[in-house]
């Protein structure tokens, strides 16, 4: 009853500690399923149209830049994440005047967060491209096109800052309704862009940025018309200036952990460039199929995040425990069904990116799939753990996680690179091995300290 009350009178806010943990965490994770899906659209809108419309150099190009695209956007989403993590934990405590203060402080924090990496970002897109042994047929392509997605940063960082603050207090719904929005307004730009316009790469990149941008300012709106009570108001705002650093003692950690495992991408990209561009185009084609096919265990690992958030600041480590099992019963279901999708039917989502099919392409990119299918459970796994630990304040051990997920790559691509192409493939899952069983050791040690 009492819990009841409480929900009536923080209005707005919906919190994930009085039910059943795995119907919390699946009754969630749905929208953040179904959005994260539409979320893809984006960045496989961009290489569908380009790679049948354009072409594969052009393709390639976009792919070229996939690592470099999330070490900075990777960056914003892991600032952005833990900010909302310090709102679930208000959340869970049910204090209003504390949420309402941390989302004014995720306000400055993004706005200086988007300043200094915008101008990071512009300044080093071609010396990073240089540093990663880019082709030069299709250096053009890639600088083009990752030059504008970094101008328009601010546009990410405005979307993710505002779901993030919704999803902390229990919504994930209402960021869905602008994602299938902006999904398919970016379809549509891009297809006026390339076919209309013929703006190329370029065009596909400021498409993208356009729906972001249009995503965020109306679900800004939405949000505050649906939500009044945990908007700041003037007096938050002073309050908020002296937070700062609780929220980037989170965020940061959790920013870094991201850059890092991008690091790690970008390293195996330079070795990947080094085979040339039909290997780049095969990859980039199976890297697409990837960010699709592990959703459940990315919308997973996000629940978990407000879930443990929630029920930390509610002091029932119990229920943490509960699900953390149960998602990861949940993830394994995930990952069987990844397995499958990969071996059966990996060629034919890799044709989608082609035009005209190439099968040579088509196998590089098949190969990657099997690769990484075989070990599904263990990223599903990882991303669990991680983010629970997160969603528990717990920030730099996941970022020793990543630190070691980055050496493990490296020296994955070094010492399998005289298998080739494969070899490369397979110091993926050896990263995602090695920083599990690092973060699952903590876990446990931290179990039996409690």
């Amino acid at each position: 009853m009492g819990a009841e009350v409480e929900k009536k009178e923080m209005r707005g806010i919906e919190t994930m500690t009085v039910q059943v943990p795995w119907k919390a965490i699946l009754r969630f994770s749905i929208p953040l399923f179904i959005g994260s899906l539409f979320q893809q659209i984006y960045s496989m809108a961009d290489a569908v149209i380009v790679g049948r419309l354009v072409g594969v150099k052009e393709l390639a190009g976009v792919g070229a830049t996939g690592a470099m695209s999330f070490l900075v956007i990777g960056f914003a989403t892991g600032i952005t994440s833990g900010f909302s993590v310090v709102i679930a934990q208000r959340a869970g405590a049910g204090d209003k005047e504390q949420i309402r203060t941390s989302a004014a402080a995720c306000g400055w924090l993004c706005a200086a967060v988007t300043a200094v990496m915008t101008l990071l970002s512009t300044v080093g897109a071609d010396p990073l491209l240089r540093l990663m042994n880019t082709p030069e047929d299709i250096f053009q392509y890639a600088s083009g096109y990752i030059g504008i997605i970094f101008g328009g940063l601010g546009a990410a960082i405005y979307y993710n800052m505002i779901a993030g603050i919704l999803r902390a207090v229990g919504d994930s719904r209402t960021p869905l309704y602008f994602l299938i929005f902006s999904s398919v307004l970016n379809v549509v730009l891009d297809l006026a862009a390339v076919l209309v316009f013929h703006g190329g790469v370029e065009g596909a990149a400021a498409a993208t940025v356009l729906a972001q941008l249009a995503s965020a300012v109306l679900c800004h709106w939405y949000a505050w018309r649906k939500y009044p009570d945990i908007w700041p108001e003037r007096r938050h705002w002073s309050q908020s200036l002296s937070q700062g650093w609780k929220h980037l003692r989170i965020g940061l950690p959790m920013a870094l952990q991201f850059s890092v495992t991008a690091v790690g991408i970008m390293i195996l990209q330079a070795y990947l460039n080094g085979f040339g561009s039909a290997v780049i185009a095969g990859y980039t084609a199976a890297g697409k199929v990837e960010n699709l096919v592990t959703q459940p265990f990315t919308t997973l690992a996000a629940a978990m995040e407000v879930y443990c958030g929630q029920n930390y600041g509610a002091g029932r480590p119990d229920r943490i425990r509960q699900g953390i099992v149960s998602s990861l019963k949940m993830g394994g279901a995930a990952a069987l069904g990844m397995l499958v999708l990969n071996v059966c039917f990996g060629r034919q989502m890799i044709r989608l990116f082609l035009e005209p099919y190439d099968p040579v392409i088509v196998e590089y990119g098949y190969t990657y799939l099997v690769i990484i299918g075989v070990f599904s459970m263990a990223l599903c796994a990882l991303q669990i753990v991680r983010s629970s630990l997160q969603g528990m304040g717990e920030a730099l051990v996941p970022m020793a996680g990543g630190v070691l997920e980055l050496a493990a790559r490296w020296g994955g691509c070094a010492l399998l690179l005289p298998f080739g192409y494969a070899g490369i493939c397979f110091s993926t899952p050896l990263a995602w091995l090695l920083a599990l069983t690092l973060l699952c050791l903590y876990y446990k040690k931290s179990r039996e300290e409690s």
